[in-house]
């Protein structure tokens, strides 16, 4: 196989090299907020992995949320662990979680 770019092609290498194809994990299970986290800006929650995790180990998770448009945007990256505690939330306003 070569690889072709805008500095042009590669050495020719061997096919089935060693890649690992890699397949998306499964979504985190069992979402359940913490109560004693809760306060007027704060909310905690924690999960646990789903079933496969796409291959290799889970490095960190992602939190998003949606404020009712059906659109999640990114709300914290790079968390390690199966806990968050989301903080300098809007009192009254409604959130939804997903990691």
């Amino acid at each position: 196989m070569i690889a072709l770019n805008v500095y042009g092609e590669s050495a020719e290498s061997p096919v089935g090299n060693g890649a690992v194809i890699l397949t998306v994990p499964s979504a985190p299970e069992s979402f359940v907020e913490n109560y004693s986290d809760r306060t007027a800006t704060t909310l905690g929650f924690t999960w646990v992995d789903g079933e496969s995790n796409g291959g290799s180990n889970i490095q960190d998770y992602t939190i998003s949320y949606d404020q009712g448009s059906n659109s999640y945007v990114s709300f914290e990256n790079g968390i390690f662990g199966q806990a968050y505690v989301a903080t300098g939330l809007t009192p009254g306003r409604l959130y939804k979680f997903k990691v």
